[in-house]
């Protein structure tokens, strides 16, 4: 967890610091090119201002006569150095008497001898720090006359802007601080939450399932936190179904085979008459058949709930299909003085499903409805068809199933309060088959009123 604090804390910074500077940047250029821009204006307007007074008043002279003559009129309003240069570029006069032949090759002649007032900013050996050079053309009735050029330092300016820029810094270096603290502890929030709910994980894969992890006001940890927590919850309610699954079976394989040896003891008496070993053979034999049934139920629900078992999908005659299961359940019903009506709609023909294994699902269904019938008696089995599905509806008379038990029946291991299931796994092994078909598998109850179970598979064509 402190690898992932320091990686957040990195990433908060790295952003952080990464801003800042992008800020500073441009804030510095923006300082220093709006002084310097200032400067050239201030410049400008007082070249502009010298060439409309020459231009009034000297005009009719060269401008090396006026060079000569009213020398002082081109810089008398000029606080800087003022150079004069012929149309060719060639320095005809400097105010301060100083030539420097580097400042003579800049680009900003060539512009102006095209006509363009020019900036150049650089370094002379005479000023300290840089310096800014105008270049304005000096046109006289169009034509080209010469150029002026104005040279001030930027020593001031220079200093305001570092005076700026170590404000700046000053003022980033306290965000990039208040930056660091904020990101430690945002990165506290984050890794601590996830500490907590790690170590309640590392619980709960011991054995201790009791544990709740806490809930954060973060969104995102608080929906895993409230997600481990259901998980516990489930994993507890499937263990505590598992351990009465394996009770109930436990209890269930008691039964038959404690009447079994119970038989086979009595069996080895010598003096058993042979009515009374017929009979004990009659109950062992059924007792196996029931031993076997329950051991094969189980077998067939952990393939399915591990995925091993497939589909054997074939066409189905419907009508053939429901009349066999229909001739599989009447011997009980009759015995058991059981109403028992099948109806098939006329619609009804061909399918494709696993012949057998829709067979265990409704015979499965039609035994539970068998069991639980009630005063009336009465089952039905309605089949009906469509372009798209098959649809089988179970209805019984029988004790019906409470609001809070209906959701839970076909969970796996889940036994009714009023189930006489040997294991709480027949409905979990229906459900499975349909959900094999892609199918629906629906119970509506109401207690006291009888039940109806819906299944619904798609009804689909083998291609040929």
């Amino acid at each position: 967890m402190n690898s992932v604090r320091s990686k957040l804390i990195k990433n908060f910074l790295i952003v952080i610091v990464s801003t800042v500077i992008i800020l500073d940047i441009f804030m510095i250029v923006f300082f220093k090119e709006y002084y310097y821009k200032n400067r050239q204006d201030f410049l400008t307007n007082q070249i502009e201002s010298s060439i409309n007074f020459y231009d009034k008043y000297f005009s009719s002279q060269t401008l090396i006569q006026n060079i000569y003559d009213n020398i002082d009129s081109f810089w008398n309003n000029i606080n800087a150095q003022v150079e004069i240069l012929d149309p060719n570029g060639k320095l005809l006069m400097d105010s301060i008497g100083i030539r420097d032949d580097k400042l003579l090759q800049t680009p900003d002649i060539g512009k102006a001898i095209n006509g363009e007032t020019a900036r150049w900013v650089g370094k002379s050996d005479y000023y300290h720090g840089n310096i800014m050079i105008v270049s304005h053309p000096i046109i006289i009735n169009g034509e080209l006359n010469g150029i002026i050029r104005v040279i001030s330092s930027l020593e001031d300016i220079d200093n305001t802007i570092n005076a700026f820029i170590i404000l700046f810094l000053i003022i980033s270096s306290i965000v990039i601080l208040i930056g660091l603290i904020l990101s430690i502890l945002m990165a506290k929030s984050i890794v601590d939450p996830i500490k907590s709910i790690t170590k309640v994980a590392k619980k709960m894969a011991s054995g201790d399932l009791k544990i709740k992890s806490p809930v954060y006001n973060n969104e995102e940890i608080t929906q895993l936190s409230n997600t481990l927590n259901y998980m516990a919850s489930e994993i507890e309610k499937r263990e505590k179904l598992k351990n009465e699954f394996i009770s109930s079976v436990s209890h269930e394989l008691r039964t038959p085979l404690t009447a079994i040896k119970g038989w086979v003891i009595t069996l080895n008496d010598d003096e058993t008459d042979k009515e009374t070993l017929k009979m004990g053979f009659d109950i062992i034999e059924k007792e196996t058949d029931r031993l076997t049934l329950m051991v094969e139920e189980l077998l067939d629900f952990s393939k399915l709930v591990s995925g091993i078992v497939h589909l054997n999908k074939r066409n189905v005659d419907i009508r053939s299909f429901v009349t066999h299961i229909e001739n599989y359940m009447k011997p009980r019903a009759v015995n058991e003085d059981i109403v028992f009506n099948v109806d098939i709609s006329n619609n009804v023909s061909k399918g494709f499903f696993d012949y057998n294994k829709m067979k265990q699902v409704l015979i499965n269904i039609l035994d539970n409805a068998f069991k639980f019938t009630d005063k009336e008696r009465k089952v039905s089995l309605f089949v009906d068809q469509n372009e798209s599905d098959i649809k089988f509806t179970i209805i019984d008379s029988g004790v019906g199933i409470s609001e809070e038990e209906l959701p839970k029946v076909k969970e796996k291991f889940y036994k009714g309060k009023n189930s006489n299931s040997q294991n709480g796994i027949g409905l979990s092994i229906c459900d499975e088959i349909i959900k094999l078909h892609k199918g629906t598998f629906n119970i509506e109850s109401e207690l006291g009123k009888g039940t109806s179970v819906k299944i619904t598979i798609p009804n689909i064509k083998e291609e040929k």
